[in-house]
């Protein structure tokens, strides 16, 4: 019988067993494998320790997700304790368990009123493939099953199934497999890459307004739902303009069709509200859940279905659809400790009245280094424009996501996890992260805006494209 690896094995044995049998999402796994992953044993609060004992600032929540922080022992006592109790039982065949219908329960009194029933899933993708599947049979059940085009926005993430893919508006992901039918998309709002000339209130605006130039172009009787992230996460933390999501929202209104807010990141508290659609006053039928649900501790996810929603799809009866984990008792007794302690904790206010203010402030100063041209922050979600001329918004004449990888590398070297995203650098903490740790973070960020900046300079390639 094979003995269990342990964190105790060389490094370079741990790489070479990656590189051999592992297959990483996302990744050139060539290059991974000459190059050796960076391998993590350890997580406490926000703090990560890798095989070599480095210290490491997790300025991304791991993927987004680690909200209550690392090494909350009570998360591993409630979930041995349901695995003793009941490890699994589905929820086909007219069958429930306790955990299940708590975290429905609980879910339901967090969201905005008049969202009271949820779908539970895997992940955001297969929520996001539930979604499409529910709105195209509430049209059916409606009598009108013509309605079944999904309007979304280039550049936005809605995961990476097929449908999840499909709905999401990243021209690799579609090259990588294609993508399914009924699914149209329009430009986001992302001012700073794409505005012009235009201020952001006005360019806010006609970007809301592409939704109902394509809602023409189809058909207002072929819409089916509008989906988008209340800021778009993977895509760069886009922030839209705040004449944005009222335009949305009155197109919707005005030509009934359902609007869904992908709430995988900006749910549970990221934004310093329990969710996105607060933060902008969004009134959303569907909302996609997962990654804050529990913390990361658990795969789960789900859709938040309106009352409407809910009693139309009720009405047309079975709806064949599910999965086999769907409210998988112990990711949702996980997830029910998770929004224990985050309620119990207060980490909410925390992020709005602690954190945010401290992160805030040090964010803001960035403008001041000779390659940021602007910094965005909305709770603990931010980003920074790098570029060569900060008065023309230009971009680098090498190739995009060159000066952002370099800079994440430097991130990475300084034991700071910051993504890029193109030419842009992003950044979403645990929700848990204190004052002194944001300083620290924010020391580390500066260290490596610098290095790379200097590098780029003695390469040569701090140098605006031309237009």
């Amino acid at each position: 019988m094979n003995k269990p690896i342990t964190n105790h094995m060389p490094t370079a044995e741990l790489q070479a067993l990656d590189a051999a049998h592992h297959f990483h999402p996302f990744t050139d796994n060539n290059d991974l494998g000459k190059k050796g992953a960076r391998i993590i044993t350890r997580g406490e609060g926000v703090w990560l320790t890798d095989s070599e004992g480095q210290k490491i600032i997790d300025g991304m929540a791991g993927l987004w997700c680690v909200n209550i922080g690392y090494g909350r022992k009570e998360m591993g006592r409630v979930a041995a304790r349901q695995m003793d109790e009941l490890a699994y039982y589905n929820t086909f065949f007219q069958t429930t368990h306790v955990p299940a219908i708590a975290l429905a329960a609980e879910i339901a009194k967090l969201a905005p009123d008049g969202m009271n029933h949820v779908f539970f899933a895997g992940s955001g993708s297969e929520a996001n493939d539930t979604n499409i599947r529910v709105v195209r049979r509430y049209w059916q059940v409606k009598g009108q099953p013509e309605r079944n085009v999904i309007i979304a926005r280039w550049n936005g993430y809605h995961g990476s199934t097929m449908g999840g893919g499909s709905l999401g508006g990243m021209k690799p992901i579609h090259a990588h497999g294609g993508k399914i039918e009924g699914i149209e998309h329009i430009d986001q709002p992302y001012w700073w890459g794409e505005g012009g000339d235009m201020n952001e209130a006005d360019f806010g605006l006609a970007r809301a307004r592409q939704l109902e130039d394509k809602i023409l172009e189809i058909g207002a009787d072929k819409v089916a739902a509008f989906i988008g992230e209340p800021i778009q996460g993977a895509g760069g933390v886009i922030i839209p303009p705040a004449t944005y999501w009222p335009e949305i929202q009155r197109i919707c209104d005005k030509y009934g069709i359902l609007l869904i807010a992908d709430e995988v990141i900006t749910g549970f508290g990221r934004t310093g509200n329990w969710f996105g659609s607060t933060t902008f006053g969004i009134k959303p039928d569907i909302m996609t859940i997962a990654k804050g649900l529990s913390s990361g501790y658990a795969p789960i996810g789900g859709s938040i279905l309106s009352d409407e929603v809910a009693s139309v799809v009720y009405e047309g009866g079975e709806l064949f659809h599910g999965y086999t984990y769907s409210g998988h008792p112990v990711a949702a007794a996980v997830a029910l400790e998770n929004l224990r302690i985050m309620q119990e904790e207060k980490i909410v206010d925390h992020v709005r009245d602690v954190a945010h203010p401290a992160l805030k402030e040090e964010w803001d100063k960035l403008v001041d280094h000779p390659m940021v041209g602007e910094a965005k922050l909305v709770g603990l979600m931010g980003s920074i424009a790098l570029t060569p001329n900060k008065e023309k918004r230009a971009k680098f004449a090498s190739e995009e996501g060159k000066v952002g990888y370099r800079c994440r590398e430097r991130c990475f070297a300084n034991n700071l996890i910051m993504r890029h995203v193109g030419d842009r650098m992003i950044i979403a903490p645990p929700l848990v992260i204190t004052p002194e740790e944001i300083k620290e973070m924010m020391t580390r960020a500066r260290k490596s805006l610098d290095e790379c900046y200097k590098g780029l300079l003695d390469d040569g390639m701090f140098v605006a494209k031309e237009d």
